[in-house]
């Protein structure tokens, strides 16, 4: 079964990006690097606690 997961960028903390991953194949915490628009930079998002 795949779970949405919200994704909080490592330097501001802003929640920009939603996304969903399948919790038994996939059991660490997903980081991606995407673009923040308070940052104004691409920044490393982790999966929200």
């Amino acid at each position: 079964m795949r779970d949405r997961i919200t994704f909080k960028c490592s330097e501001c903390g802003e929640e920009n990006y939603i996304g969903t991953r399948n919790k038994k194949k996939h059991t660490e915490r997903m980081v991606i690097k995407k673009y923040c628009p308070k940052c104004n930079k691409k920044t490393e998002h982790k999966e929200k606690k």
